[in-house]
């Protein structure tokens, strides 16, 4: 069986690196898609800023919407609210500009590692016409059992890499989410505890800091929830999650700081808050959808290396 042995191991190889060239081209899709998503919101986003750029610029210069705004005595209130409008605006351009340098940069990575593998599905075709020859000639009953079980453990090996590959990034997605939520529901707290009048200014700040955080921490989590969409594009699951804006604007509490702004901001980080959180249970469902597969597929990887073992012995 020593001939056996060595094109089995070539054939495995091979099937490996097919299985990857698979898998890396199902990332590829993905990321293609993932980059003109994330193109095309720019767009809006670019376009969006432009808009609160020049409504900035128009208060500060001076012209018709500032005489009026003169004359109601509300210019540098309206000011305040086109400026928080406007880094609000250039917050997310600069969030989604960092995401596609990532969605780039990853698919850059995919590119070369799918030209260093060359064309493995041809080397697998060829490989297993030698070994067909191979076993004709041989007329040893074993060695037709023994190729079939290869090709099943290979499989199952290959299916139970993408799983735990896709349970990993799962379980560093949901992660990410929740620092997202503990965040929010901080802030949360801290509205409770202004919107009753008890911190004042310093409820305040400490709300607003907890937000920072929150949408900081939210862009990291959806860099990782478009990988996790990615490995489970290689499992065949298709997902695009996607997480709300953390609004972080504060004129709000400079010029209005009262109980009806108090309880509009509370109700908007709640609603954040609740989408955030049907996010973290959809990934935190899938994980324990492939931590249940990973577990399956090990034993079903144990049982045909035992079958393996079986034959070689007898």
């Amino acid at each position: 069986m020593t001939d056996f042995a060595a094109i089995d191991d070539e054939i495995r190889q091979a099937r490996d690196r097919a299985r990857r060239r698979d898998q890396l081209t199902r990332q590829r899709v993905t990321l293609l898609g993932q980059i003109d998503e994330v193109g095309n919101l720019l767009v809006g986003l670019e376009r969006q800023l432009a808009k609160e750029d020049r409504d900035v610029v128009k208060l500060e210069q001076g012209g018709f919407s500032a005489f009026l705004s003169g004359l109601t005595g509300n210019k540098e209130e309206r000011l305040a609210r086109e400026r928080a409008e406007a880094a609000a605006a250039r917050q997310r351009v600069a969030g989604q500009r960092s995401r596609l340098e990532w969605l780039t940069s990853d698919l850059r990575t995919t590119d070369q590692e799918l030209a260093a593998l060359g064309a493995p599905q041809h080397e697998l075709e060829v490989l297993l016409a030698s070994k067909e020859r191979m076993l004709v000639e041989s007329g040893d009953p074993r060695g037709r059992d023994l190729a079939d079980l290869a090709a099943r453990l290979a499989d199952t090996a290959a299916d139970l890499r993408e799983h735990q590959e896709a349970h990993q990034a799962g379980m560093a997605a949901s992660q990410a989410v929740g620092y997202v939520l503990r965040h929010l529901g901080s802030a949360r707290g801290a509205s409770t505890f202004d919107m009753f009048g008890a911190g004042g200014g310093f409820a305040d700040m400490v709300e607003h800091g907890h937000l920072r955080q929150a949408d900081e921490a939210a862009w990291h989590a959806q860099r990782e929830l478009d990988r996790f969409s990615r490995e489970l594009a290689d499992i065949g699951v298709a997902a695009s999650p996607q997480l709300p804006k953390v609004d972080t604007r504060w004129f709000a509490d400079v010029f209005f700081d009262n109980i009806i702004t108090d309880a509009l901001k509370h109700q908007r980080i709640a609603r954040t808050a609740e989408a955030v959180r049907e996010v973290a249970e959809w990934a935190g469902g899938m994980v324990d959808q492939l931590g249940a597969r990973c577990a399956d597929l090990s034993r079903q990887q144990e049982q045909l290396a035992q079958r393996r073992e079986q034959l070689l012995s007898s």
